[in-house]
Protein backbone atom coordinates (compact mmCIF):
# COMPACT_ATOMS: atom_id res chain seq x y z
CA UNK A 1 0.00 0.00 0.00
CA UNK A 2 1.22 3.34 -0.66
CA UNK A 3 -0.17 6.63 0.85
CA UNK A 4 0.74 10.09 -0.58
CA UNK A 5 0.23 11.98 2.39
CA UNK A 6 0.83 15.83 0.88
CA UNK A 7 -0.97 16.97 -2.47
CA UNK A 8 -3.72 19.73 -3.90
CA UNK A 9 -6.42 20.27 -5.97
CA UNK A 10 -7.01 23.85 -7.21
CA UNK A 11 -9.26 26.35 -9.62
CA UNK A 12 -6.54 28.92 -10.46
CA UNK A 13 -9.47 31.40 -11.07
CA UNK A 14 -10.67 31.01 -7.15
CA UNK A 15 -8.25 33.13 -5.56
CA UNK A 16 -5.04 31.10 -5.69
CA UNK A 17 -3.17 34.20 -7.14
CA UNK A 18 0.34 33.20 -6.25
CA UNK A 19 -0.16 30.83 -9.49
CA UNK A 20 -0.01 34.22 -11.38
CA UNK A 21 3.91 34.26 -11.08
CA UNK A 22 5.32 33.43 -14.66
CA UNK A 23 7.38 30.93 -13.65
CA UNK A 24 4.15 28.27 -12.57
CA UNK A 25 2.20 28.50 -15.83
CA UNK A 26 2.65 25.02 -16.25
CA UNK A 27 0.72 24.38 -13.41
CA UNK A 28 -1.84 27.51 -13.56
CA UNK A 29 -4.82 25.37 -14.84
CA UNK A 30 -7.23 23.53 -12.90
CA UNK A 31 -6.62 19.99 -11.45
CA UNK A 32 -9.52 18.02 -10.04
CA UNK A 33 -10.27 14.93 -8.09
CA UNK A 34 -10.46 13.12 -12.03
CA UNK A 35 -6.94 14.55 -12.44
CA UNK A 36 -6.18 13.17 -9.06
CA UNK A 37 -7.53 9.53 -9.54
CA UNK A 38 -5.72 9.57 -12.81
CA UNK A 39 -2.29 10.26 -11.27
CA UNK A 40 -3.11 8.09 -8.63
CA UNK A 41 -3.28 5.18 -11.06
CA UNK A 42 -0.26 6.45 -12.90
CA UNK A 43 1.88 6.53 -9.80
CA UNK A 44 0.28 3.18 -8.01
CA UNK A 45 -0.90 5.27 -5.75
CA UNK A 46 -3.63 3.64 -2.74
CA UNK A 47 -4.73 6.65 -1.20
CA UNK A 48 -4.01 10.23 -0.44
CA UNK A 49 -4.05 13.45 2.09
CA UNK A 50 -5.59 16.56 0.23
CA UNK A 51 -3.71 19.52 1.64
CA UNK A 52 -4.75 23.31 1.75
CA UNK A 53 -3.42 24.89 -1.63
CA UNK A 54 -2.47 28.75 -0.46
CA UNK A 55 -5.55 30.08 -1.19
CA UNK A 56 -6.25 30.95 2.74
CA UNK A 57 -10.06 31.15 2.46
CA UNK A 58 -13.15 28.66 4.59
CA UNK A 59 -14.56 28.25 1.30
CA UNK A 60 -11.35 26.12 0.17
CA UNK A 61 -12.48 23.84 3.02
CA UNK A 62 -15.99 23.34 2.03
CA UNK A 63 -14.31 22.26 -1.22
CA UNK A 64 -11.83 20.10 -0.50
CA UNK A 65 -13.99 18.53 2.25
CA UNK A 66 -16.76 17.67 0.01
CA UNK A 67 -13.88 16.57 -2.79
CA UNK A 68 -12.69 13.91 -0.01
CA UNK A 69 -16.17 13.02 0.57
CA UNK A 70 -16.65 11.71 -3.02
CA UNK A 71 -12.97 10.50 -4.19
CA UNK A 72 -12.68 7.28 -2.19
CA UNK A 73 -8.64 7.73 -2.36
CA UNK A 74 -8.80 11.08 -0.63
CA UNK A 75 -8.44 9.60 2.97
CA UNK A 76 -8.21 13.14 4.84
CA UNK A 77 -8.30 16.77 4.67
CA UNK A 78 -5.47 19.55 5.91
CA UNK A 79 -7.53 22.76 5.95
CA UNK A 80 -6.77 26.29 6.22
CA UNK A 81 -6.94 27.98 9.29
CA UNK A 82 -5.37 31.24 10.60
CA UNK A 83 -3.80 30.19 13.30
CA UNK A 84 -3.16 33.67 14.74
CA UNK A 85 -6.76 34.95 14.34
CA UNK A 86 -8.10 34.13 17.26
CA UNK A 87 -11.35 31.79 15.98
CA UNK A 88 -9.14 28.26 15.40
CA UNK A 89 -11.63 26.66 17.43
CA UNK A 90 -14.88 28.42 16.46
CA UNK A 91 -13.16 27.19 12.50
CA UNK A 92 -12.71 23.62 13.24
CA UNK A 93 -16.17 23.51 14.58
CA UNK A 94 -17.42 24.94 10.92
CA UNK A 95 -14.95 22.46 9.16
CA UNK A 96 -16.67 19.95 10.90
CA UNK A 97 -20.34 20.13 10.36
CA UNK A 98 -19.40 20.65 6.50
CA UNK A 99 -20.54 17.53 4.28
CA UNK A 100 -16.95 15.38 4.66
CA UNK A 101 -16.01 17.24 8.02
CA UNK A 102 -15.15 13.62 8.94
CA UNK A 103 -12.29 13.54 6.92
CA UNK A 104 -10.92 16.68 8.64
CA UNK A 105 -7.15 15.30 9.81
CA UNK A 106 -5.13 18.57 10.12
CA UNK A 107 -4.84 22.41 10.02
CA UNK A 108 -2.41 24.57 8.25
CA UNK A 109 -1.50 27.98 7.84
CA UNK A 110 0.92 29.84 5.49
CA UNK A 111 3.36 30.61 7.75
CA UNK A 112 6.21 30.20 5.16
CA UNK A 113 4.78 33.52 3.24
CA UNK A 114 5.75 35.10 7.05
CA UNK A 115 8.39 37.84 6.88
CA UNK A 116 9.38 36.94 10.75
CA UNK A 117 11.41 33.76 10.96
CA UNK A 118 10.09 34.26 14.86
CA UNK A 119 6.47 34.23 13.34
CA UNK A 120 5.81 31.12 15.83
CA UNK A 121 6.84 32.57 18.87
CA UNK A 122 4.06 34.97 19.17
CA UNK A 123 1.76 34.30 21.89
CA UNK A 124 -1.36 34.52 19.84
CA UNK A 125 0.09 31.85 16.99
CA UNK A 126 1.18 29.63 20.70
CA UNK A 127 -2.49 29.78 21.71
CA UNK A 128 -3.75 28.54 18.00
CA UNK A 129 -1.45 25.97 18.28
CA UNK A 130 -2.84 25.02 21.24
CA UNK A 131 -6.34 24.83 20.03
CA UNK A 132 -5.67 22.52 17.18
CA UNK A 133 -3.80 20.22 19.69
CA UNK A 134 -7.75 20.61 21.87
CA UNK A 135 -9.59 19.81 18.48
CA UNK A 136 -7.42 16.43 18.21
CA UNK A 137 -5.77 17.47 14.79
CA UNK A 138 -2.17 17.85 13.17
CA UNK A 139 -0.81 21.13 12.45
CA UNK A 140 0.97 21.04 9.29
CA UNK A 141 4.33 23.43 9.57
CA UNK A 142 4.61 25.05 5.75
CA UNK A 143 7.49 26.71 6.62
CA UNK A 144 11.60 28.00 5.35
CA UNK A 145 14.71 26.65 6.45
CA UNK A 146 15.31 30.39 8.56
CA UNK A 147 11.91 29.36 10.30
CA UNK A 148 12.88 25.97 12.03
CA UNK A 149 14.48 27.33 15.29
CA UNK A 150 10.77 28.67 15.81
CA UNK A 151 8.88 25.90 14.83
CA UNK A 152 11.48 23.93 17.09
CA UNK A 153 10.73 26.19 20.51
CA UNK A 154 6.84 26.14 19.20
CA UNK A 155 7.34 22.17 19.18
CA UNK A 156 8.65 22.01 22.81
CA UNK A 157 5.99 24.41 24.04
CA UNK A 158 3.02 22.64 23.10
CA UNK A 159 4.08 19.04 23.01
CA UNK A 160 0.37 17.91 23.71
CA UNK A 161 0.04 19.03 19.51
CA UNK A 162 0.91 16.71 16.74
CA UNK A 163 3.59 18.42 14.25
CA UNK A 164 4.31 17.68 10.07
CA UNK A 165 6.89 19.29 8.61
CA UNK A 166 5.95 19.62 5.16
CA UNK A 167 8.60 19.56 2.80
CA UNK A 168 11.16 18.83 5.09
CA UNK A 169 11.07 22.70 6.16
CA UNK A 170 12.03 23.80 2.32
CA UNK A 171 16.18 23.18 2.90
CA UNK A 172 18.06 24.75 -0.25
CA UNK A 173 18.96 21.50 -1.88
CA UNK A 174 19.75 23.51 -5.21
CA UNK A 175 22.83 24.78 -2.88
CA UNK A 176 24.43 21.39 -2.54
CA UNK A 177 26.63 21.45 -0.06
CA UNK A 178 25.73 24.80 1.03
CA UNK A 179 22.22 24.62 1.54
CA UNK A 180 22.57 21.03 3.47
CA UNK A 181 25.63 22.99 6.25
CA UNK A 182 22.74 25.93 6.65
CA UNK A 183 19.41 23.41 7.25
CA UNK A 184 20.81 19.95 8.98
CA UNK A 185 21.17 21.29 12.68
CA UNK A 186 17.78 23.58 12.73
CA UNK A 187 16.48 20.33 11.61
CA UNK A 188 18.08 18.11 13.93
CA UNK A 189 17.09 20.81 16.72
CA UNK A 190 13.08 20.22 15.33
CA UNK A 191 13.41 16.44 14.88
CA UNK A 192 14.45 15.99 18.42
CA UNK A 193 10.78 17.02 19.96
CA UNK A 194 8.68 13.46 19.58
CA UNK A 195 5.49 15.09 18.58
CA UNK A 196 7.68 16.51 15.19
CA UNK A 197 7.04 14.34 12.19
CA UNK A 198 8.73 14.90 8.60
CA UNK A 199 7.34 14.84 5.13
CA UNK A 200 9.32 13.92 2.56
CA UNK A 201 7.65 15.92 -0.16
CA UNK A 202 8.50 18.82 -2.31
CA UNK A 203 12.43 18.48 -2.32
CA UNK A 204 12.09 18.17 -6.21
CA UNK A 205 11.18 21.60 -6.73
CA UNK A 206 13.95 22.51 -4.36
CA UNK A 207 16.31 21.28 -6.07
CA UNK A 208 18.12 22.49 -9.28
CA UNK A 209 16.57 22.48 -12.68
CA UNK A 210 18.85 19.51 -14.06
CA UNK A 211 18.10 17.70 -10.56
CA UNK A 212 18.55 13.92 -10.39
CA UNK A 213 17.98 11.85 -7.08
CA UNK A 214 21.33 11.86 -6.19
CA UNK A 215 21.18 15.51 -4.87
CA UNK A 216 17.74 14.75 -2.50
CA UNK A 217 19.96 11.88 -1.08
CA UNK A 218 22.31 13.72 1.32
CA UNK A 219 18.93 15.67 2.58
CA UNK A 220 16.61 12.66 2.65
CA UNK A 221 19.35 10.76 4.32
CA UNK A 222 19.77 13.33 7.16
CA UNK A 223 15.92 13.07 7.82
CA UNK A 224 15.80 9.25 8.00
CA UNK A 225 18.66 9.45 10.42
CA UNK A 226 17.10 12.21 12.66
CA UNK A 227 13.68 11.39 12.67
CA UNK A 228 13.80 7.59 11.80
CA UNK A 229 11.45 5.88 9.31
CA UNK A 230 8.30 5.89 11.94
CA UNK A 231 8.12 9.57 11.63
CA UNK A 232 8.94 10.45 8.15
CA UNK A 233 6.38 10.03 5.45
CA UNK A 234 5.97 9.73 1.47
CA UNK A 235 4.19 13.32 -0.30
CA UNK A 236 4.22 14.04 -3.91
CA UNK A 237 3.40 17.88 -3.64
CA UNK A 238 1.35 16.96 -6.90
CA UNK A 239 0.75 19.27 -8.94
CA UNK A 240 3.15 21.49 -7.76
CA UNK A 241 6.18 18.51 -8.50
CA UNK A 242 4.81 18.96 -12.29
CA UNK A 243 7.20 22.06 -12.29
CA UNK A 244 10.29 19.43 -11.91
CA UNK A 245 9.15 15.94 -12.65
CA UNK A 246 5.61 13.55 -13.35
CA UNK A 247 4.36 11.93 -10.43
CA UNK A 248 5.71 8.61 -10.76
CA UNK A 249 8.85 10.08 -11.46
CA UNK A 250 8.69 11.59 -7.83
CA UNK A 251 7.98 8.62 -6.10
CA UNK A 252 10.91 6.66 -8.28
CA UNK A 253 13.43 9.44 -7.12
CA UNK A 254 11.89 9.23 -3.30
CA UNK A 255 12.38 5.51 -3.95
CA UNK A 256 15.85 5.92 -5.51
CA UNK A 257 17.35 8.65 -2.70
CA UNK A 258 16.08 6.67 0.29
CA UNK A 259 18.98 4.70 2.06
CA UNK A 260 19.52 1.33 2.16
CA UNK A 261 16.14 0.76 4.52
CA UNK A 262 14.36 -2.47 5.54
CA UNK A 263 11.24 -3.30 3.80
CA UNK A 264 9.36 -2.82 7.22
CA UNK A 265 10.98 0.87 7.46
CA UNK A 266 9.95 1.35 3.42
CA UNK A 267 6.60 0.56 4.41
CA UNK A 268 6.32 3.34 7.49
CA UNK A 269 7.13 5.65 4.94
CA UNK A 270 5.37 5.26 2.10
CA UNK A 271 2.38 4.51 4.44
CA UNK A 272 2.12 3.67 7.93
CA UNK A 273 3.46 7.08 9.32
CA UNK A 274 0.78 8.58 7.42
CA UNK A 275 -1.99 6.67 8.71
CA UNK A 276 -0.87 6.76 12.47
CA UNK A 277 0.15 10.42 12.08
CA UNK A 278 -3.67 11.39 10.34
CA UNK A 279 -5.43 8.62 11.72
CA UNK A 280 -6.55 7.43 8.69
CA UNK A 281 -9.07 4.62 7.54
CA UNK A 282 -6.55 3.05 4.72
CA UNK A 283 -8.38 1.84 1.98
CA UNK A 284 -8.99 -2.23 2.05
CA UNK A 285 -6.20 -4.41 0.85
CA UNK A 286 -7.32 -6.35 -2.16
CA UNK A 287 -8.49 -9.52 -0.88
CA UNK A 288 -6.28 -12.90 -1.53
CA UNK A 289 -8.26 -15.31 -4.30
CA UNK A 290 -9.11 -18.59 -2.75
CA UNK A 291 -8.78 -21.56 -4.55
CA UNK A 292 -11.65 -23.12 -6.36
CA UNK A 293 -13.56 -25.97 -4.72
CA UNK A 294 -13.83 -29.59 -6.16
CA UNK A 295 -15.98 -29.98 -8.64
CA UNK A 296 -18.65 -31.87 -8.45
Amino acid sequence: MIIDAHHHLWQPDHGYHWLDDPALAAIRRPFTPADLTAALTSAGVDGTVLVEGGRCHPDEAAEFLGHAADTPAILGVVAWVDIAGGEVSATVRRYRQLPGGELLVGMRSQVQGEADPDHLDRPDVRRGLAEVADAGLVFDLVIRADQLPAAARAARAVPQLSFVLDHLGKPRIDRGAAGLAGWRDPLAALAASPNVTGKLSGLVTEAAPDWSPADLSPFVEVAVDEFGPGRLMFGSDWPVCLLRSDYPGVRRALTAALPPLSPGDRREIFAGTAVRTYRLTPPAEPAEPTAPGPVT
